[in-house]
């Protein structure tokens, strides 16, 4: 069994990049992650609607995957949409937190679905705030008096950072056993119920899904993020982090910059994988929705030199006539061949490229069950050479496919 089984990411500075964006490097290192079995959270501090969009680029809806939202104020089964956990402040104590926002000349919002509530929507913190989740503004002059909900979390704006350095300090004191206050930025200062924080939240999912700590690996760049990376197997900082998030984590990366997520994932999850532990379930399941699973093909063995895999022949993959479709064929046939290949390329190697020849020997006919066997007959530097024979369910072959992957080392 794959020593790491839960993979659980910080969002902004640690998964995405400056630009605020997945590169393709780390998309295709946590897709294959997930392929293989592991499962992913993203835990952020971000409200929900800002990471589902994020969740769903890297296939977490597909392949078990949970969003941990509002610094663990939410949990969400990215597959099922069930919440998992949610606890939310008291309303009651919005009149005290506007009362001192405006006593320490702050501006206050709070988050409900897709919308930000606050009195001041020109304050460029929170109009950076609004676009960078892809939620809309409402301005209301009293927060205290307009709020009908128990909100997640409540944010404190200001651009004096010492401002917001002694209300947390004093706020730490006098709201103990009701609230949390945290900066999580020189000029936010979250508010969130008592006892919510990521690791804190992580450990009931951890529960739920009967996982212990040992078993994962936990990644961040900021302070909220030390209490997770305290709580998992193997706690990982970013090269962008503080050197006080550095100096509590296991192992230190590269940056947000430089994929520092992927090179995580390829040096200690895809490098453990072993040829007997190839998860064909998980991975069936994961391409369900993909080519793959609309012509409906399950992968039925796989090894380092050889991969098998079946395809119906019905509706989705007959001509009209009622046999088996060449292209149907040649489908199949990429898909075992690139999924070996997938198997062999080593953590820093990718396929680039496909090239297919085939020779249709005999048909098959709807209502039978075609099995492809793809093995490998050149594994080279930059190619992999496989040969692919397609029998029907007596043994008779329908074809014979040479399929060439071309083969890089990403940079």
């Amino acid at each position: 069994m794959m020593k790491y089984r839960l993979l659980v990411l910080d969002v902004d500075d640690t998964l995405l990049n400056h630009e605020k964006k997945i590169t393709t490097r780390t998309k295709m290192a946590l897709i294959k992650a997930q392929q293989l079995g592991v499962q992913i959270v993203l835990a952020t501090g971000r409200p929900t609607c800002g990471v589902v969009p994020l969740a769903k680029q890297l296939e977490l809806d597909k392949n078990k995957g949970f969003i941990l939202t509002y610094n663990g104020g939410q949990i969400i089964n990215m597959q099922s949409n069930e919440v998992v956990f949610e606890k939310r402040m008291d309303a009651e104590m919005l009149p005290f937190l506007e009362k001192k926002a405006k006593k320490n000349n702050c501006s206050l919002f709070t988050y409900r679905d897709d919308t930000i509530y606050t009195n001041d929507c020109d304050n460029k913190w929170i109009r950076q705030e609004a676009g960078l989740n892809g939620m809309q503004i409402s301005y209301v002059s009293q927060l205290s008096e307009s709020i009908d909900f128990n909100p997640f979390k409540c944010m404190l704006v200001g651009d004096d950072e010492n401002s917001l350095i002694a209300l947390e300090s004093l706020w730490k004191k006098r709201l103990a056993g009701t609230l949390d206050a945290f900066r999580s930025e020189p000029y936010f200062l979250e508010i969130v119920p008592k006892y919510i924080d990521k690791a804190n939240s992580l450990s009931i999912l951890l529960e739920r899904l009967q996982i212990n700590t040992e078993n994962i690996i936990a990644m961040g760049n900021g302070v909220c993020d030390v209490t997770m990376i305290q709580l998992a197997g193997f706690g990982v900082a970013m090269a962008n982090a503080k050197e006080s998030v550095k100096a509590c984590a296991d192992y230190v990366t590269e940056s947000n910059d430089k994929d520092g997520v992927a090179l995580v994932v390829e040096k200690f999850i895809l490098s453990d994988l072993r040829m007997n532990e190839i998860p064909l379930e998980q991975i069936n399941l994961s391409s369900k929705h993909a080519l793959v699973g609309n012509l409906g093909i399950q992968f039925t063995y796989a090894s380092e030199d050889r991969v098998e895999a079946a395809m119906p022949v019905d509706t989705r993959t007959r001509q009209p006539f009622g046999i088996l479709h060449g292209g149907a064929t040649l489908a199949l046939a990429e898909t075992v061949a690139g999924f070996g290949s997938m198997i062999l390329c080593k953590p820093d190697e990718t396929m680039v490229g496909m090239q297919v020849t085939g020779n249709h020997v005999s048909s098959a006919h709807e209502g039978d069950t075609v099995r492809a066997v793809a093995t490998i007959i050149h594994k080279g530097q930059s190619s992999h050479v496989w040969n692919v024979d397609v029998f029907t369910s007596t043994d008779k072959l329908v074809s014979t496919v040479r399929v060439l992957n071309s083969v890089m080392r990403r940079k």
